[in-house]
């Protein structure tokens, strides 16, 4: 799909996603264009050899990831391709602390933060992926996943 860079310009990425989900993704990047909300990169966890961790050194906006949730046993709603994450450079999961496992992420742990391409709470774009049932990680009890939205939760 389309999306609008830090650069300005427009970029053509790539998300996999849930066929259930199709439909309120691309409504929900067709508008975040139309806003101009930038987005750094978008390419498949594939590229990073299923590293979540090399996807967000590299801010990589990215949704299929097969993994268990972070800290838990459980399979995460990525390795179902109803989560994305959106530029987790600067919507960082941030422990209650407010430390950070990226060093590249530290500017931008503390909310709100208005800088180009962050998710602040209550904002357009949590009110976007609300209005199409999904759920924000800033909103999370105890450590705060800023670049994540997932369908349904979690």
């Amino acid at each position: 799909m389309t999306y609008w860079g830090f650069d300005k310009k427009a970029h053509t990425g790539e998300l996999i996603v849930n066929r259930g989900v199709t439909d309120d993704v691309v409504a929900q990047f067709r508008q975040l264009y139309e806003w101009r909300f930038p987005i750094a990169r978008m390419v498949p966890i594939d590229v990073y050899k299923g590293s979540d961790f090399d996807s967000i050194e590299a801010d990589n906006t990215s949704a299929f990831n097969c993994r268990r949730t972070t800290g838990a046993s459980s399979w995460s709603k990525h390795s179902y391709g109803r989560a994305i994450d959106i530029n987790p450079r600067e919507n960082p999961w941030v422990e209650p602390d407010g430390s950070v496992a990226h060093d590249n992420a530290r500017q931008f742990a503390k909310r709100p933060l208005h800088k180009p391409g962050v998710i602040n709470p209550d904002d357009r774009v949590v009110r976007l992926f609300e209005k199409y049932g999904w759920e924000w990680g800033g909103y999370f009890n105890g450590a705060k996943d800023y670049q994540h939205f997932a369908k349904g939760g979690g």
